[in-house]
């Protein structure tokens, strides 16, 4: 299933996170970087579906698949209903503790790059391990795996803020919580992935790119 058009402002009839409106265009200025040689992109974990409004109009060049659990697909089909795209793909359904890699047979070019923003420590350990292995595993040579988010800096906090984040996050569920980016960056080895560029971002988050190599 495919939809169609561009620019669009947020709508109290829609799911509404005020984080996705406030990083999208932080977001989007790495994308336009990392993704020009792109040609299909799986975006783990839409949520609300307003990243993917937003991102895919602004990266006419490749397709953007969505994918979440079930729960998030009414929402996101409302976003892309009211804010179409034709490279923009209605979700697949993904559960990361069960689900292989969703597959779009419309789009015949396999993934070549994932991205995922504010997952990684919202999500168990155990699920990061399994994006970072099905990422290894279906990646091609140069295909990237792009996390936004908040992360740590040798078992350190970049801030306060993160800091209070982090421990609201783990009173909610001790599973989650901000990761060290140098755990990550080691799980990411493990999968043949290799970090190739950060950066910093607005309200102390980064992007991390990962780049599958030999």
């Amino acid at each position: 299933m495919i939809y169609s058009n561009t620019d669009f402002m947020p709508s109290e009839a829609l799911p509404f996170s005020q984080a996705c409106e406030n990083n999208k265009q932080p977001i989007l200025s790495v994308l336009q970087k990392e993704l020009v040689e792109t040609a299909h992109v799986l975006e783990v974990g839409s949520g609300t579906g307003q990243h993917s409004v937003y991102f895919a109009p602004r990266l006419a060049h490749l397709t953007w698949q969505t994918s979440d659990v079930l729960a998030n697909h009414v929402g996101i089909h409302a976003w892309h209903a009211a804010y179409p795209a034709n490279n923009l793909y209605a979700p697949l359904a993904f559960d990361l503790s069960s689900d292989p890699i969703p597959v779009n047979t419309n789009v015949n070019v396999p993934y070549d790059a994932f991205f995922t923003a504010n997952t990684l420590h919202i999500i168990a350990w155990s699920l990061v391990e399994r994006l970072f292995a099905l990422a290894g595993d279906t990646l091609p040579l140069g295909g990237k795996l792009i996390a936004y988010g908040p992360f740590n800096e040798n078992g350190h906090y970049t801030s306060a803020s993160n800091q209070q984040f982090d421990i609201s996050l783990r009173q909610r569920d001790p599973k989650s919580g901000i990761r060290d980016k140098k755990d990550i960056i080691a799980l990411a080895s493990q999968h043949d992935l290799t970090l190739s560029n950060s950066y910093a971002l607005p309200a102390n988050n980064q992007i991390l790119v990962f780049t599958k190599a030999d």
